[in-house]
């Protein structure tokens, strides 16, 4: 498996998009407008492939000067679970670390928080809809 920074635009972009719909959007009758894809050119796109397939990804977003936030984590449903997630999330947040944040924040589906608490983050404050789901606010300091 290669972890790595794609670029706005590219076919392993286009990979990601559909992916992140079909995992993220599609299950809740949603779908990306091109503003929103167009807004995304300024965020660090990180994505998990084995060969040209590609795994999962997630994207860092700067927040505010030493907080990025992490965004759009999917992984392939077949293969949730078998440490993909763990990857992507170590190699996130070395990134983050060498552009010099030193936190990471999230808004994490409900349903995800357990995993995102191994990995060492915290819940702030309480239950919120996002994307017409329960969502909880999840930091760490890095």
């Amino acid at each position: 498996m290669a972890l790595k920074i794609i670029d706005h635009g590219t076919k392993e972009y286009q990979q990601m998009v559909k992916l992140r719909e079909d995992i993220l959007r599609k299950p809740l009758g949603l779908s990306f407008t091109p503003e929103e894809l167009e807004e995304e050119k300024d965020n660090m796109l990180i994505a998990a492939f084995e060969d040209d397939r590609i795994l999962g990804c997630c994207m860092l977003v700067e927040e505010e000067p030493g907080i990025v936030r992490m965004r759009q984590m999917a992984v392939l449903n077949d293969l949730q679970g078998k440490g993909i997630g763990r990857a992507l999330m170590q190699f996130a947040e070395n990134i983050a670390r060498d552009h010099g944040y030193k936190s990471i924040m999230m808004h994490a589906r409900k349903h995800a928080v357990g995993f995102y608490e191994k990995m060492g983050y915290k819940v702030k404050g309480g239950e919120f809809t996002e994307v017409t789901i329960p969502h909880l606010a999840m930091e760490k300091t890095l």
